[in-house]
């Protein structure tokens, strides 16, 4: 079946003071009718700049699409008009954005911020889009929506606006959704009823998601595949148990480790904290020919120093960037 979103060899390029860097750097996906993916890696690593540019919203004469293919439903959305692109976004993809309030219009109540977006692409009559507002609260599970439609985001909490975000993303039954870290600063309990609330919308709506996390654990509840970025490359690739289960890339092996564990038994000695060393290299040093994370990975060898590692493949649905992934 033809994948719904096919990215090929996509670079994105950054202007900064040092010059142009390559932020993404030849990224290569696929994402199915109906499939949940998640974006893997600390920040800076790319996975919001993948996410921007798969939604045509890289910032104005900074960002730019220097090479590659980015295919939705069969379009090339690269050389897609702006108009075009205004008629996809909200409509066939959406994005639920990083933090709540400050993707909120504070001077506008939160019913006609999704009213808005009904009226835009739906063609929804002023009284039509206000009701189906109130529907879409209902749907998100905000207590009382007749009354909360009314609400301005500073009167709500940050799970309720979170779920309004849902809301609008969700208002015109999107093709793909894209979740940029939907849980941030929202406690255990809320994260989980949120992780709820998209298991459940994507369910009823067969909405396709890509899930944008550094949570293991939340990648492990929400999504059947993840792509692990580092410094704006694909490092692996794979169905989420076996990644999980067996990495093949030292990053991977990292970002898992890092997870604190329950202990049963609170009278056994506490094994330390892994952490994975050093940090992520800045946009000047993006582009070179070389394994990006060798300063920090604890298998580095002169290999690693000298070329860049390619995607080795591991069965069909497995793709590991390094060197020693054979060892791994």
């Amino acid at each position: 079946m033809t994948p719904l979103l096919k990215v090929e060899n996509l670079r994105i390029e950054l202007a900064t003071r040092a010059g142009v860097a390559p932020v993404i750097d030849n990224m290569n996906l696929e994402l199915g009718h109906g499939e949940s993916i998640s974006f893997v890696g600390e920040s800076g690593c790319g996975k919001s700049m993948t996410a921007l540019a798969i939604m045509g919203l890289l910032p104005e004469g900074i960002g730019r699409v220097a090479s590659g293919s980015i295919q939705f439903d069969g379009e090339e959305l690269t050389t897609a008009s702006d108009r075009r692109l205004r008629e996809i976004r909200g409509n066939e993809i959406s994005m639920i954005f990083q933090e709540p309030m400050t993707s909120l219009n504070p001077v506008y109540t939160v019913g006609e911020q999704i009213a808005e977006v009904l009226r835009a692409h739906e063609g929804l009559s002023k009284k039509a889009a206000w009701n189906q507002a109130i529907e879409l609260l209902d749907a998100v599970q905000i207590p009382n929506p007749k009354s909360r439609v009314e609400a301005y985001p500073f009167q709500m909490s940050g799970g309720q606006r979170q779920r309004v975000m849902i809301a609008i993303a969700l208002a015109c039954t999107p093709k793909i959704l894209i979740a940029d870290e939907p849980t941030t600063a929202l406690d255990v309990t809320v994260q989980a009823q949120i992780f709820d609330l998209l298991r459940d919308l994507r369910k009823q709506t067969g909405t396709s998601i890509i899930m944008i996390t550094h949570d293991m654990g939340a990648v492990a509840e929400m999504s059947e595949r993840m792509i692990v970025m580092y410094a704006g490359r694909k490092a692996e690739e794979g169905p989420v148990d076996q990644v999980i289960a067996h990495a093949r890339h030292p990053y991977t092996h990292g970002l898992i480790s890092c997870v604190p564990h329950i202990m049963a038994n609170l009278t056994e000695e506490r094994h330390e904290l892994t952490e994975v060393p050093g940090i992520v290299p800045g946009l000047s040093e993006f582009g070179q020919d070389l394994c990006l994370f060798s300063s920090r990975c604890p298998r580095m060898t002169d290999q690693c120093l000298q070329a860049r590692p390619p995607e080795m493949p591991f069965g069909d649905a497995r793709r590991s960037a390094c060197w020693h992934a054979e060892e791994l």
